[in-house]
């Protein structure tokens, strides 16, 4: 799915607008939300990082993958830094977010990492435990004991009568 946010900010309200549009038609992009935040709290976010301004911009109806939401919070810190820019235009294909694959060396530490975290996690699941005494303890000495239920209690309801 093919996807664009548009990204104004609007001085004269002092306000920053994102729209998210997808194309859910052939070539036809439709307005999926427009979420509204107040220019503070973003130049607020902007000065405590990425990550902090990327929290802000995400919201129940507005929440972007990671990759969207970095390349957003980007546009949005470049428009703040420019006067005289008022929007921007961002485009995305999924196809192009499914086509990503991690770096080979951190796909590397990370299968290392699992398999480490792994290990000790069996070699607790191998490790004797129990009771010492547990081979002494009484063992049950009779198991021919049964279980009765009682015919006239099974399958009454309130609507029986």
């Amino acid at each position: 799915m093919k996807q664009k946010y548009t990204i104004v900010k609007d001085d004269k309200n002092n306000q920053l607008i994102i729209r998210e549009f997808a194309e859910l038609d052939k070539e036809i992009l439709s307005l999926l939300c427009e979420e509204t935040y107040d220019s503070k709290v973003i130049r607020a976010a902007i000065r405590g990082g990425r990550d902090k301004l990327i929290s802000a911009l995400r919201t129940n109806n507005l929440y972007p993958p990671g990759i969207y939401a970095i390349k957003i919070a980007d546009a949005v810190r470049e428009l703040y830094a420019t006067k005289g820019q008022e929007s921007a235009d961002l485009f995305f294909n999924d196809l192009e977010l499914l086509a990503v694959e991690p770096e080979p060396e951190a796909q590397e530490v990370e299968k290392e990492e699992a398999v480490e975290e792994q290990g000790e996690d069996m070699d607790e699941l191998l490790e004797d435990d129990f009771e010492s005494d547990y081979d002494e303890k009484d063992k049950i000495s009779k198991l021919d004991a049964s279980l009765k239920i009682a015919d006239d209690d099974y399958g009454d309801t309130p609507n029986d009568s």
